[in-house]
């Protein structure tokens, strides 16, 4: 074995401990993969929790769908605060006014930014790298009792040509965990508003019978749904 392989071998070698450390160790973790917000209370939760071995500055805030200049009519709180290695807090989000539809439900995002602390070592480098999670924030109103479980066989589908389009004739965002077009399975499956439509794109070619499965509100995945028509 030359000397140039020797070296390679460590150089490796020592690029691989930090990795795996690096693997092994805890980080931030979010509560849920969505927030239903029920119209009928005054205010939803979500957890947060550092299972790291050091403390993280979390900063949170909640945008419009469409992350443009106007405000959300909902707040989050704390908005910025410490917390500690192996601790767990609350983040609470109230509604602060707004006009929002009572027929039907209305999508919002929470954004979780987590900042490991810096700690200074001597003649060592560091790389602190800030981690942001973005979740649905789902304001469901008071009146509506149901679940899109109940009603996610509403949905019917019509493909044109590469564009497959589904009609959501419920109140309730649908969320698609999996869509397939015959055997072929989509790569965009995202979701669709209530009362709504949208499109996605089919491989050329590709045509048959339309199957989906949905997310749950706490972020399970349904049965499969067959098109019927």
């Amino acid at each position: 074995m030359n000397v140039m392989n020797i070296w390679l071998k460590v150089l490796l070698l020592s690029l691989c401990v930090p990795l795996a450390q690096a693997a092994d160790a805890g980080g931030i973790t979010v509560g849920g993969t969505r927030l239903i917000y029920d119209g009928g209370k005054k205010e939803a939760s979500l957890s947060v929790t550092n299972s790291d071995t050091g403390p993280y500055l979390i900063q949170s805030w909640i945008e419009t769908q469409n992350g443009g200049a106007e405000k959300a009519p909902f707040i989050i709180t704390p908005p910025l605060f410490r917390l500690e290695a192996g601790q767990k807090n609350l983040l609470r989000v109230i509604r602060t006014g707004g006009n929002l539809p009572e027929d039907r439900e209305s999508l919002y995002w929470i954004n979780i930014k987590s900042v490991p602390s810096g700690e200074k070592r001597e003649n060592v480098n560091t790389l602190q790298i800030a981690v942001k999670t973005r979740i649905k924030l789902i304001f469901r109103p008071a009146g509506l009792k149901s679940t899109p479980l109940d009603v996610a066989d509403k949905l019917t589908w019509s493909q044109t040509g590469n564009r497959l389009t589904v009609n959501n004739p419920t109140p309730f965002y649908m969320n698609f965990h999996q869509i397939n077009v015959g055997k072929h399975q989509l790569n965009d499956a995202t979701f669709v508003a209530p009362m709504g439509s949208t499109s996605f794109t089919v491989p050329s070619g590709v045509t048959g019978a339309v199957t989906w499965k949905i997310i749950t509100d706490y972020g399970g995945v349904s049965e499969t749904y067959l098109n019927k028509q």
